[in-house]
């Protein structure tokens, strides 16, 4: 068996209702399935998804406080105020910062923006900003993607005369700011119908109502900070994304499309994977590393030349972002592994890097499966500045709130957020959400699980029906890409590729060998060694277009596998069995062996539960079996009823490995027929007495037989009394009774030997599983 990685939900669905849709709408199966799957089963709701239009984007004038917003800054700019806008430096919050820079230079305001440095201010407004803006002069701030929690900064704000606008879309504390307009659409009384909106969602909303028209030039803007900052993709955000993606792979803004040529892309391979792995990645990277600001200039400029070197400095910086990130998940894993696995994972270091500790917070809690915060700790300052992350059933945000007197500034959702604290206060925090996380966490949400969409016959698999399903995108948060199951298909070949071997390449066929698909499981060719070429797998994953030389087939991208059936693997004939690292590795192993303990044997893992069957009971030696998941046939048995009873008690088998290991083989030996007993029995009929010592190699070579084979058939001879052996010489019996070549054991041995070998060390690996599976259902093997 393989376990796979994650608890596999697999959702099934109803095929009358699949075979329907697929005949009204003429959508592949496969497209049909995930309609069906995804609520959608009439032609309204199935047409309102697949043919988006503009009619999805609700009134920005919904959104509290929107009318407020737009007369003030109108009003700046007809008497020619300063307006600063203060961003964030995420990949949200630089474009929503540049999209509303734009639209304010497009209307002829006064604007600048100011992006708070990640090192010296932290996140979100702070005084010293604003006070050396109304310095300058400036007396209207609109905050974008940030300031919900500004409280403070609210109060600084009238004290110097400056009206504040917030705009932002992260979850509201108790108490909001004080500012002259706040426009968040999860603010209490705010009757916007979609709470889920970006923070350059919000932005967009606001261009909206100050343009008087739906910006469409700044769809690219909208759709990169959408997808990049994880919001929902339905509704309104689905259509704000689709449309950006069409304006990508158009649009002529000269950082973006240097900056995709930077990525080794191009504007016509955009999609929503391109934006979150390729452009939100880098546009983070400068405000991870240093100041944001080149990330807003990359975005506004008009100059080629200017954007090539911005996308440069941008690139290079990722880069970096890049090996930090290595470095100290690194060290933060092997923190966590010499601690041991608490229920939150929260660690720090000083020194780790503030700006990157969120993707090292994601991977741990993708590798532990924890919710995990990762500090960085100050200690001249006595504080530490973290970022958290969360699984599903632990609602961060909710957590920390009920942690405040330790926070003095936090803020997020339920499966992110960002904190600073008193270094005196972690160890306090970390016991304080281990104990909320076993309190409320079931048995279950502590295991990783997989949501499956729609298992899939290979046959269903075409490049027609991935067509179709790229109607359903673009796929992200609330409208995830389908994850599809391929179940108990035949592998037709297996290998591991990759300059390092780490990735994992095969094909898989149904049960006819009629259709196959290629797949492919990235950094997963470890796995290659745990699996047996003549299991069945099972895998989850999606699907995809692979074009190589001109030429486009489907493709299964595996996120997970497993394999649920007991696996074979072979090791016979192997010299370097003992150097196999897979199976050393095993933390326990129940050893066969059918005859005696090799001198030769290499020391076992502690661990390992040996067998040797000629020294234990019968009942030991089910027992022991009954409860043994990995089996290790060492030798070959010297019956076939023990190999049998070994393999029919294995009721917790998993995996089984042979080596049967053996000195002689009998395989390769010439068992004498009737023919040549008759002949030989007839020459000692002539002779009276032979001596065996003396011709036995002579009659041998006369023959064309082994010396061994005269000796056998003499020994055969005495056992069934037809001759008498005294030192060597063989000698007929008088009147011998007439019995069969079967009634001597040394036959009945050779014969069985001959047919072990046969069957279990010289089969091809299919043959010895048959035989196997036969003996684990009790049958037993042709009769001798």
């Amino acid at each position: 068996m393989l376990y796979s990685k994650a608890e596999w939900k697999i959702t099934r669905i109803d095929e009358d209702q699949v075979q329907r849709i697929a005949e009204q709408t003429g959508l592949s199966h496969i497209a049909a399935r995930f309609l069906v799957q995804r609520g959608m089963t009439t032609k309204e709701t199935i047409d309102a998804f697949l043919h988006m239009n503009d009619e999805a984007l609700l009134d920005p004038y919904r959104l509290k406080d929107m009318d407020k917003t737009v007369t003030r800054i109108k009003k700046a700019i007809d008497h020619g105020e300063r307006i600063l806008i203060f961003g964030d430096y995420d990949a949200d919050g630089v474009t929503s910062t540049s999209l509303l820079y734009l639209t304010l230079r497009e209307m002829g305001a006064e604007a600048g923006f100011y992006v708070p440095n990640r090192f010296t201010e932290g996140y979100g407004p702070n005084e010293n900003a604003f006070r050396q803006a109304a310095d300058e002069n400036v007396s209207l701030i609109v905050t974008v993607d940030t300031g919900i929690a500004a409280v403070h900064e609210a109060k600084v704000a009238k004290e110097l005369g400056v009206d504040l606008i917030i705009t932002d879309h992260h979850e509201p504390p108790p108490e909001l700011p004080d500012a002259f307009a706040v426009i968040n659409p999860k603010q209490p009384t705010c009757s916007y119908e979609n709470k889920h909106l970006a923070g350059v969602g919000v932005a967009f909303k606001v261009a909206h109502a100050l343009l008087g028209r739906v910006p469409e030039e700044f769809y690219d803007l909208v759709a990169i900070g959408t997808i990049a900052d994880l919001v929902t993709l339905q509704g309104e955000n689905r259509y704000l994304a689709m449309k950006g993606i069409q304006s990508l792979t158009r649009s002529q803004r000269p950082g973006l499309k240097a900056l995709l040529e930077r990525a080794g892309s191009t504007q016509q391979e955009i999609n929503e994977e391109q934006v979150g792995f390729l452009i939100g990645p880098r546009l983070n990277a400068a405000g991870r590393l240093d100041s944001a600001d080149p990330a807003v200039e990359l975005l506004i400029t008009e100059d080629l030349i200017e954007a090539d070197e911005l996308a440069q400095m941008i690139d290079d910086l990722n880069k970096e972002r890049q090996k930090i990130v290595k470095d100290i998940t690194k060290e933060a894993e092997a923190m966590v592994e010499e601690a041991g696995i608490p229920p939150v994972i929260v660690v720090g270091r000083e020194g780790w890097n503030p700006g990157v500790i969120g993707i090292v917070a994601s991977r741990l809690a993708e590798k532990f499966y924890r919710p995990t915060i990762v500090l960085s700790y100050d200690s001249e300052k006595g504080q530490a500045k973290g970022s958290a992350r969360s699984i599903e059933g632990f609602d961060m945000f909710a957590s920390l709130s009920q942690c405040r007197e330790w926070l003095p500034h936090f803020g997020g959702h339920t499966m992110a957020a960002g904190l600073t604290m008193d270094l005196s206060h972690v160890d306090m925090l970390r016991e304080k959400l281990s104990d909320m996380a076993v309190s409320t966490l079931t048995e279950k949400e502590w295991q990783k699980s997989l949501d499956i969409d729609l298992p899939i016959s290979l046959n269903e698999v075409s490049l027609q029906a991935i067509s179709d399903l790229q109607q359903m995108s673009p796929f992200g948060m609330g409208n995830p890409a389908p994850v599809f199951l391929i179940e108990n298909v035949h592998l037709h070949t297996i290998k591991k590729i990759g300059a390092n071997e780490d990735h994992l390449k095969l094909t898989v066929a149904d049960n006819e060998r009629e259709h196959q698909l290629d797949c492919i499981g990235f950094r997963m060719g470890s796995v290659h060694d745990h699996i047996s070429p003549l299991s069945k797998v099972s895998a989850a994953g999606k699907l995809a277009v692979n074009e190589w030389n001109g030429q486009s087939k489907p493709q299964f991208i595996i996120d997970d596998i497993k394999v649920t059936n007991w696996q074979l693997f072979d090791f016979r004939g192997d010299k370097r069995i003992w150097q196999n690292k897979v199976l050393m590795a095993l933390e326990e192993c129940t050893v066969i062996v059918f005859r005696s303990y090799p001198d030769d044997l290499p020391e076992l893992p502690v661990s390992w539960e040996v067998i040797q069957m000629n020294k234990v009971s019968e009942q030991e030696a089910k027992e022991k079996v009954a409860i043994a998941k990995h089996l290790l046939l060492m030798d070959l048995p010297d019956s076939v009823t023990k190999f049998e009873h070994v393999m029919f008690h294995a009721h917790a088998l998993e995996n089984v490995y042979v080596a049967f290991l053996h000195d002689k083989d009998h395989f390769f030996e010439t068992i004498p027929t009737r023919e040549h007993f008759k002949w030989l029995y007839a020459l000692l009929l002539k002779r009276k007495t032979f001596d065996l010592q003396r011709k036995g190699k002579e009659l041998a070579k006369y023959k064309g037989w082994t010396e061994e084979a005269v000796h056998f058939m003499c020994q055969v001879f005495f056992e069934l009394e037809f001759v008498k052996i005294n030192k060597g010489v063989v000698e007929l019996t008088d009147q011998p009774v007439k019995k069969d070549l079967a009634e001597s054991p040394t036959y009945q041995k050779r014969i069985e030997e001959n047919k072990i070998e046969k069957e279990l060390y010289y089969s091809s690996l299919s043959s010895l599983k048959e035989v196997m599976d036969m003996a684990r259902k009790g049958n037993q093997l042709t009769s001798v």
